[in-house]
């Protein structure tokens, strides 16, 4: 009888770690808001824990012990119920409009951001799509890759949710790259989606406002309550925070000044209350999450795991670039949550059940 491998516990300490810095800084952000808006300084967090949180463990828990085989079967499944629910944000009685954009449904009093779950489960279709390519023809991989992608691109740019299509379908090329494929499948990808990048962002001046070349350093002056003012307001939170940080508790930022301060741009007053140290180690924690998602792939001899790995690993690393990067100005601000420490109920309870699935695929 095969001994059952153990778990990656780097991994799982890395995760770990995380999500107590994060913690940390919630709970401290929370406090003025849950104050402000609800009179107790516990709304907030315990929100997040109760109905974030604690489902998301409890989901990782059972994804963690799902045998990866009968999610690999029931891939498609998983994949077209997220293209369903995608499909109800249309649906006026039922879609939420938040900050311009329906990207939300609420039903029977439960709200939560349908594209989250998309993320999660498009990985496993193409996880279990990839690794059946030897039952199959590398053309067949290749068109389903490039209809579905299309699909899930109509969808996205219907919402409007330029962001989060990006997220998606750079991870799944990521996951189409590591296949052995022709060349001119990745450059026919490559240039599919740059041009479609481009005449998106050209037919937009909203979108052609966001990616001005270092707009927060060069133009910001210009429109200091405009488009401008919540990267210029995270710059100055990340800052104010100096080498060691002003303090957990102690961020001025918070204080009515940061948009979407528990959100979008909590890494802002993580930088203010931590400083350049604190920072500095998030940023690591994060690269160590995809170093070690990165060697459970390579060292995989099942191909569904491996790729499984790959994707849930870079997702997880890229939209906390992302994240990270708007906020530094690197990167247009582009509403990515930062990953297992933004508030949101649906994007933490995906992350988690995420984790769930590549601590399963490290026992592979």
């Amino acid at each position: 009888m095969a001994k059952k491998k153990k778990p990656d516990y780097l991994l799982l300490i890395i995760s770990g770690l995380i999500f107590l810095l994060g913690f940390l800084v919630f709970a401290s952000v929370s406090v003025v808001f849950s104050q402000r808006d609800f009179q107790t300084p516990y709304y907030y967090l315990s929100r997040q824990i109760l109905t974030g949180f604690l489902p998301g463990l409890a989901l990782a828990f059972l994804f963690y012990k799902a045998p990866l085989e009968k999610i690999k079967k029931i891939a498609p499944g998983l994949l077209i119920f997220s293209l369903f629910l995608m499909a109800l944000i249309f649906i006026p009685q039922i879609s939420l409009m938040v900050r311009g954009a329906s990207r939300w449904i609420s039903i029977a009093g439960i709200s939560f951001q349908p594209s989250e779950i998309l993320k999660l489960t498009y990985i496993i279709y193409l996880a279990a799509l990839f690794s059946n390519r030897e039952k199959s023809k590398k053309n067949d991989s290749f068109i389903a890759f490039l209809v579905v992608s299309i699909i899930i691109g109509i969808f996205l740019i219907a919402q409007p949710d330029l962001s989060t299509l990006i997220v998606i379908l750079l991870t799944a090329f990521v996951m189409f790259f590591a296949l052995p494929s022709p060349m001119w499948h990745n450059l026919t990808i490559g240039v599919l989606g740059c041009s479609g990048l481009i005449v998106l962002i050209a037919t937009s001046p909203y979108r052609l406002e966001r990616i001005k070349p270092l707009l927060p350093f060069l133009e910001g002056e210009l429109d200091p309550g405009g488009m401008s003012y919540q990267a210029r307001q995270a710059l100055f939170a990340i800052g104010s925070g100096g080498l060691a940080g002003l303090g957990i508790g102690m961020s001025s930022q918070k204080h009515g000044f940061m948009p979407i301060a528990m959100s979008d741009s909590i890494f802002a007053l993580f930088a203010e209350e931590t400083g350049f140290i604190g920072s500095i180690i998030l940023i690591l924690l994060f690269l160590a999450f995809f170093w070690r998602g990165f060697l459970i792939a390579m060292r995989n001899p099942h191909q569904f795991s491996k790729f499984l790995a790959l994707g849930i690993s870079f997702w997880i690393f890229f939209q906390a670039f992302v994240n990270i990067g708007a906020m530094t100005g690197l990167l247009p601000i582009t509403g990515i949550p930062l990953p297992f420490i933004s508030y949101g109920r649906t994007h933490l309870i995906v992350e988690m059940a995420a984790l769930g699935l590549l601590l399963n695929a490290s026992k592979s």
